[in-house]
């Protein structure tokens, strides 16, 4: 169960496959306003069913000419909801109302500057634009265009390679842009954004970090009353924000299972003990399956493999774990909203629920609390800020569930495990001295297992490089490597070969992804 949104001003955003669709969302949100991501599949009367207060048509990869390309119900533009088109969307909406979509010659892509169009009263030509100069620049990537707006359709802007690069209707609240206004680099987006949604739609701003929590407190008492509850606790920033959140609703009737797997970072299992049992007061049951763990390794080097161990020996002890506690009817998962999004279907909450969790069976007889599940990761480090959560579990990198088996590439042993992680720890230490942790997605150490010729102390060395991976990105789909300052380097690779017994030489990993991936396994 999540947050009840009937009562909120709602925008429904419709994906088309755009890479930008929910960065969509997260920026309506920005503007305090709910949003949803539906499939363009919707039929109008779903549509009109959810009662939303704006409709947006997202970008997408295809042409409105190809075979097969993704159409939204015309019936959709006509049910008087204020509705925005943008790049693909804009594309969409001149098609199903007579205007002319065509290929332009050339394709725009990247930075470009639109001109609006000119009004004899000297005013912006569309409310879109009351709060941008008349000439700006904005973010394109399409190769098709609209050349002729829909009959009853005035032009608002253009540029050079798009003659209508915006449109609108007044009459049918229908307003369109071939450009991104969601993205960084358009100049004045979330202005245009805001005024759409304020002057247009007439949205309230009452989605707000406040009213989450005290709608998610409201939803989780109703659902689980005086019934006791568990929370498969990881240390991780989503796992931490729920079982806060949910303590908050109802005390004493959460208890936590904090599963070390003895593969965590440095002081992880120190710091969730001190904000759960200490900050807290929260009835935390910490079970210590170190050595489980490390025996299910032994001699496995393929990563699936390991991923799949470690899963079910997880999935085992957790079982164990709340067998103890056999009065529990409900999970609690730190489920998100792109969790449910990506998995695709309909009944994607249940689907990818389970998933969260390591895979845990359908005979588990819990009833899953989901208080997250309406909340992007921004949403959610905003929520445990304002639930008094330490910062270092708030902003705290995203870590692999498996933990450092996967960034130990060959076999597993405690050694290389001890290993790894005072290297680890050194790179997050420098990381966060230099101010850029919060700047990067993620930055850590990897540990392939080979061995490389060194020179220490006058004699001749045979031991492990270290690699050093850091990148920043906006969601993880792709990402990029990270230039981090030659200062740093040295003291990472001077610190790292000095203080680690075992390792004489370290690396850079300068990959993005694609081709490569953030995590080596």
């Amino acid at each position: 169960m999540g947050i009840d949104t009937s009562e909120l001003d709602k925008v429904l955003v419709v994906d088309f496959g755009a890479q930008y669709a929910q960065l969509i969302a997260r920026r309506v949100r920005e503007a305090h306003v709910y949003s949803e991501i539906v499939p363009h599949t919707i039929t109008a009367a779903q549509v009109a069913a959810r009662r939303p207060a704006a409709v947006i048509l997202s970008g997408g990869p295809k042409s409105v000419h190809q075979e097969g390309a993704p159409l939204p119900d015309p019936a959709i533009l006509e049910l008087g909801v204020p509705t925005l088109g943008i790049c693909y969307g804009i594309q969409v909406i001149a098609q199903q109302l007579g205007g002319v979509v065509d290929r332009s010659g050339r394709g725009e892509y990247g930075r470009t500057t639109l001109s609006l169009a000119s009004d004899p009263a000297g005013s912006p030509p569309s409310v879109l634009f009351d709060r941008v100069p008349p000439a700006f620049d904005v973010w394109m990537s399409h190769f098709d265009a609209v050349v002729e707006a829909p009959p009853g359709a005035r032009v608002t802007a253009s540029t050079p390679g798009a003659p209508v690069a915006a449109f609108e209707d007044q009459r049918r609240g229908i307003y369109a842009v071939q450009f991104h206004p969601e993205v960084a680099h358009t100049d004045g987006g979330q202005q245009m954004l805001e005024s759409f949604l304020y002057e247009v739609a007439g949205c309230r701003p009452t989605w707000t970090t406040t009213s989450v929590i005290d709608a998610s407190v409201e939803a989780v008492r109703a659902q689980v009353r005086k019934e006791r509850i568990i929370c498969g606790l990881s240390g991780g920033v989503d796992s931490a924000v729920a079982a806060a959140l949910v303590h908050k609703a109802v005390g004493d009737q959460l208890t936590c299972v904090f599963v070390d797997t003895g593969l965590l970072r440095a002081g992880e299992a120190q710091q969730v003990e001190a904000t759960f049992r200490g900050q807290f007061d929260i009835d935390l049951v910490h079970v210590k399956a170190a050595e489980r763990f490390l025996g299910g390794l032994n001699d496995i080097a393929d990563p699936e493999r390991k991923r799949k161990i470690i899963g079910e020996t997880f999935i085992r002890v957790f079982e164990e774990a709340a067998a103890d506690l056999g009065d529990a009817r409900f999970l609690v998962q730190g489920t998100l909203y792109p969790d449910i999004i990506e998995s695709g279907t309909e009944d994607a909450a249940r689907i990818k629920s389970h998933h969260n969790v390591g895979g845990l069976p359908e005979d588990m007889h819990f009833e899953l609390v989901e208080p997250l599940r309406n909340l992007f990761k921004d949403e959610v480090r905003a929520v445990g800020e304002e639930l008094g959560l330490p910062g270092e579990i708030v902003w705290r990198q995203p870590f692999p569930g498996p933990g450092l088996a996967v960034r130990i590439v060959g076999t597993v042993t405690a050694e290389r495990v001890e290993i790894l992680r005072a290297a680890d720890a050194i790179v997050t230490e420098e990381i966060r001295r230099a101010g850029l942790y919060r700047q990067l997605w993620q930055s850590f150490a990897v540990l392939p297992v080979v061995r490389t010729v060194g020179v220490q102390g006058d004699e001749r060395t045979y031991a492990h490089p270290v690699v050093i991976r850091a990148v920043t990105s906006d969601d993880a789909m792709t990402a990029d490597w990270a230039r981090l300052p030659y200062d740093l380097l040295e003291r990472l690779s001077s610190r790292i070969v000095n203080e680690v017994p075992g390792v004489n030489r370290v690396a850079l990993d300068i990959t993005s992804k694609p081709p490569g991936t953030i995590e080596w396994e």
